[in-house]
């Protein structure tokens, strides 16, 4: 029986195998290679974790901001061409009836100036019938001041974005001057649509473009200022699962062409450049901290060479006693790919641990340092959100680990090509 096989019967374990793990636990002489193995391995534990952190604080923001916006925008808006709906009663029965349709509400939508006092302020009007718009959106959970059920018809109550009612310096209870760009004709021209409305509560979504300039009125009074009669801009869906909205459009537009010529469009279609740009940022910020894990991974390079060159005796013996090349190659590939394996698990660990306890970890560096990293005064989102992403975290572990095999390929066929001769010329 050869040694190696001995080997194999004694420990159960290929010789390869065996003598790998062996060079890795074992206490080298040369302490500055245990240093450079243990900097590896810490190098790549940092840059997964660092990987997962990142993409799970990146992944919490594009939830947060998708949120936030689709909490006043619609999963999905049914229009016609004219931009006018007519008739919206009975397609809104016909939209229900889709099974993936959770709620429907009409809306009308036009351009308004407000102007209180000095102050004038351009702004989105959108007329609203509270108890359905409710269903569709989350203004109602937003309202900072009020409800969004004080808008009753032919009251003329107006509800403001707070920043849009910053900008006018207007309080709850005041009064403020909408007019509309359809005018009257009369014998000196033109004049504007002209008409007071109550302010009767402020939301405040977070995101400035609403809070900025968005203001809602009743429908009954937005169909009587813009002259629209029975007629509605559209019908805003909420559908059981946003991300179905690109099919759950295509099978309405189905079902509903025969019926007239309606413009069918999604959140996706809407709001498409936003949620690109978060997503190419989110991928050039993967590349990037690939990087870092690269850095530590090619470190296993320069830790297997001096490791190579510290171990040239023993390949040599082992290469007498009949291994082969590949067996010797095979050894250093499982010393260099565990420093990768075991970085990469506590790495990982490290990361995701982190990822899930970021809303208390934040808070409490904050409060021991006194400091503030999101401040309110200046984002509107002030806590650093977090959603742990575990297609994210497979692939960051498979990246990290396939950079780890592939820097012992270079090491591991350099020890291969020793020449035991050679090796032990001068033992």
């Amino acid at each position: 029986m050869s040694f190696f096989s001995q080997i194999l019967a004694k420990t159960g374990l290929p010789y390869e195998l065996f003598v790998g793990l062996r060079y890795t636990r074992a206490k080298r002489k040369n302490h500055f290679i245990s240093f450079i193995s243990m900097t590896s391995m810490v190098g790549v534990a940092l840059g997964v974790a660092a990987l997962i952190i990142v993409l799970s604080v990146m992944n919490g923001f594009q939830a947060e901001l998708r949120s936030r916006i689709l909490g006043v925008a619609s999963h999905i808006e049914v229009t016609e061409n004219t931009n006018m709906l007519s008739n919206w009663e009975s397609l809104a029965e016909q939209v229900d009836a889709q099974t993936n349709v959770k709620a429907s509400a009409p809306y009308v939508m036009a351009q308004g100036m407000l102007s209180y006092g000095q102050a004038v302020q351009g702004a989105l009007v959108r007329g609203v019938l509270p108890n359905q718009e409710n269903a569709v959106a989350d203004l109602g959970k937003n309202m900072r001041e009020g409800q969004l059920s004080d808008l009753a018809s032919g009251e003329f109550n107006i509800i403001l974005g707070a920043d849009l009612a910053y900008s006018l310096g207007v309080n709850l209870g005041e009064k403020v001057v909408l007019m509309a760009p359809q005018g009257q004709f009369t014998p000196t021209g033109v004049i504007p649509r002209i008409k007071q409305f109550n302010v009767v509560g402020l939301f405040q979504i977070g995101m400035y473009e609403y809070d900025a300039g968005l203001a809602l009125i009743h429908i009954e009074d937005a169909a009587k200022l813009y002259r629209m009669g029975d007629k509605v801009s559209g019908l805003r869906l909420k559908i059981n699962n946003l991300f179905d909205a690109q099919a759950t459009t295509a099978e309405l537009s189905e079902k509903l062409t025969p019926l007239g010529a309606y413009y069918i469009t999604d959140w996706t279609q809407q709001h498409a450049n936003f949620f690109k740009a978060i997503q190419l940022e989110k991928r050039v910020m993967f590349i990037i901290l690939t990087l870092i894990v690269a850095v530590a991974a090619f470190n296993i390079v320069s830790t297997l060479v001096m490791a190579v060159t510290d171990k040239r005796a023993d390949i040599a013996i082992m290469r007498t006693l009949g291994a082969s090349p590949k067996s010797i190659m095979q050894i250093f590939i499982i010393q260099g790919a565990l420093i990768g394996i075991i970085g990469t698990f506590f790495g990982a660990v490290l990361g995701i641990v982190i990822a899930l306890n970021i809303d208390t970890i934040i808070p409490f560096i904050e409060n021991l340092f006194h400091v503030q990293f999101l401040s309110k005064e200046v984002y509107y989102i002030s806590e650093l959100p977090s959603k742990l992403e575990w297609n994210d975290t497979i692939t960051i572990v498979v990246v990290s680990i396939v950079l780890s095999l592939v820097a012992t390929l270079y090491p591991s066929y350099k020890a291969s090509k020793i020449n035991p001769a050679e090796a032990l010329r001068y033992e």
